[in-house]
C-alpha cells in the first residue's frame, strides 16, 4: 500500500508562511526554512511591540501635559493629583489632546483644580 502524505494541507501551509514573508529581502522571501524563522520572529516583534506601543503614547501624553501644565505654575505629578483629588475623571489621552488642540478648554480644567 502506497504511503498516504496530504499534500494539500502542507502546501497551504507553507503558502501561507511564503505570503506572510511577501517583501522580504532574498531567501527570506522564497526559501521555505528562511521565510519560516523570519516570518515567526516578524510576528514575536509584532505582538511585543503592540504592547510597547501602548506605553510609548502614554509617555508622550504624560510630556504633553506636563509642557502645558508648566505655564500654571504646576508640575505633572501635583497637577494630576489635584485632578483626582477635584474628582474630575479625564484620561491622559484626552487630556494630551486637550492641552495640544484646545488650549481654552485645558486652562479651564486647570482653573478648576486650582
Amino acid at each position: 500500500m502506497p504511503r498516504s502524505v496530504n499534500h494539500v494541507a502542507s502546501k497551504n501551509r507553507r503558502k501561507k508562511i511564503l505570503k506572510l514573508a511577501k517583501g522580504y529581502f532574498g531567501a527570506r522571501k522564497n526559501v521555505w526554512t528562511v521565510a519560516k524563522n523570519t516570518v515567526e520572529k516578524g510576528l514575536v516583534y509584532a505582538y511585543v511591540h503592540r504592547k510597547l506601543k501602548k506605553r510609548a503614547f502614554r509617555t508622550l501624553w504624560i510630556a504633553r501635559i506636563n509642557a502645558a501644565v508648566r505655564p500654571f505654575g504646576l508640575s505633572y505629578s501635583k497637577f494630576m493629583g489635584a485632578l483626582n483629588k477635584s474628582e474630575i475623571d479625564l484620561n491622559r489621552k484626552v487630556l494630551a489632546d486637550l492641552a495640544l488642540n484646545n488650549p481654552d478648554a485645558f486652562k479651564a480644567i486647570v482653573d478648576a483644580v486650582k
